[in-house]
């Protein structure tokens, strides 16, 4: 089903304030940063800071494991939907890759993920 974990990501609501608790606070290394997305190297893991597009503190939350498909995403959703898997939306297509949300069996939060082609 899976090649692996694509990335591990984080809302955040304070972008600033978040990195430094990783780069300070934690002693991680900040491998990119930017308003929106930072990414944070754990060791070889890389933790995603996601911005929240609403800042409310009363908006979901919690870390989001991304799995990159071993074939197409699409192909990856045909076949978990036929293992029973519930998709809350289609697969939406950015120019950082394609994702599609969907929960495991204990409602956490998951994501296919794949880059994009070329």
């Amino acid at each position: 089903m899976a090649s692996g974990v694509a990335a591990v990501w984080v809302p955040v609501s304070d972008m600033q304030r978040a990195v430094a608790f990783y780069r300070d606070t934690l002693g991680l290394t900040v491998a990119s940063e930017d308003d929106d997305w930072s990414e944070i190297d754990a060791n070889g893991l890389r933790i995603g800071l996601n911005g929240r597009e609403s800042a409310s503190p009363s908006s979901g939350g919690g870390a989001v494991v991304s799995f990159q498909p071993d074939g197409s995403i699409e192909d990856e959703v045909a076949d978990l939907r036929s293992k029973g898997v519930e998709f809350a939306g289609d697969v939406s297509e950015h120019p950082w890759g394609k994702i599609v949300p969907f929960q495991d069996s204990e409602g956490n939060d998951l994501q296919l993920y794949a880059p994009p082609q070329g």
